[in-house]
């Protein structure tokens, strides 16, 4: 079997993979991103308890590999049936994208914690107290000072979060999800053309790439306000 054949049979199946990898990956990393809100303010400036909580939770998801992490859940989850059963939740855990969207999420809001904490931690002390000095409370802090500036420090960092989450998510395929690895190890099973895997590499690349060209436009522009005028006149000339 041809080259081309192969690829005029079994392209309409990568694309539907990547979807499918788009949005695990996409939902993973907003639900991961909800969690995560929360829990960095407590991290950062929550009771001791709650801190340690935390801590200890961000530990164990990023101290453990994602697909221990993912068997646990989509296996291990058999073990409770007939609790699950009972609270009506046994239909999701049965469910492997659920479970996959259920770990990822998890994971990635144990890195999002730690990324956002750092943005809290660094926006300047100076901003803070003068919120404070013209009668804002804690929660309007946060909302017009502190997360603000937080995110803009931490969006290359959660850039990077979402990319290794498309990467990460491959291992879905190890619970039959038809992600673009799973659609890819079907093809090579009928074909044995190992070429299959490098298209799907170059998919993955083609993500990776194209959302990185995107996430740094918008951190420009997210950010064009706090850079000096002269870098913001070469950005102006290149995007010219």
């Amino acid at each position: 079997m041809s080259f081309f054949h192969i690829l005029s049979e079994y392209w309409p199946k990568l694309l539907h993979g990547m979807f499918v990898t788009l949005e695990l990956a996409v939902i993973s990393t907003l639900a991961g991103a909800m969690i995560a809100l929360p829990l960095s303010i407590l991290r950062a400036n929550g009771p001791s308890v709650a801190r340690g909580v935390i801590a200890l939770f961000v530990s164990i998801l990023r101290g453990t590999p994602m697909l221990a992490q993912l068997f646990l859940i989509y296996y291990g989850s058999g073990q409770f049936r007939e609790e699950l059963q009972v609270l009506g939740l046994w239909r999701y855990f049965r469910d492997p994208l659920f479970c996959c969207l259920l770990t990822f999420g998890l994971n990635t809001a144990a890195y999002q914690v730690e990324i956002l904490r750092g943005g809290i931690r660094g926006v300047a002390g100076g901003e803070i107290e003068a919120g404070r000095a013209i009668g804002m409370g804690r929660g309007l802090l946060y909302r017009r000072i502190i997360l603000p500036h937080a995110y803009r420090i931490a969006l290359p960092a959660l850039g990077n979060e979402f990319v290794l989450m498309v990467k990460g998510s491959a291992i879905a395929s190890v619970v039959t999800i038809l992600d673009l690895t799973g659609e890819a190890r079907q093809i090579f099973s009928r074909t044995f053309d190992f070429s299959i895997y490098v298209q799907a590499a170059v998919l993955y690349l083609v993500i990776s790439f194209t959302f990185g060209r995107v996430w740094q436009l918008l951190e420009v522009r997210l950010t064009r306000q706090y850079r000096p005028a002269s870098e913001n006149e070469n950005t102006q000339m290149v995007g010219a």
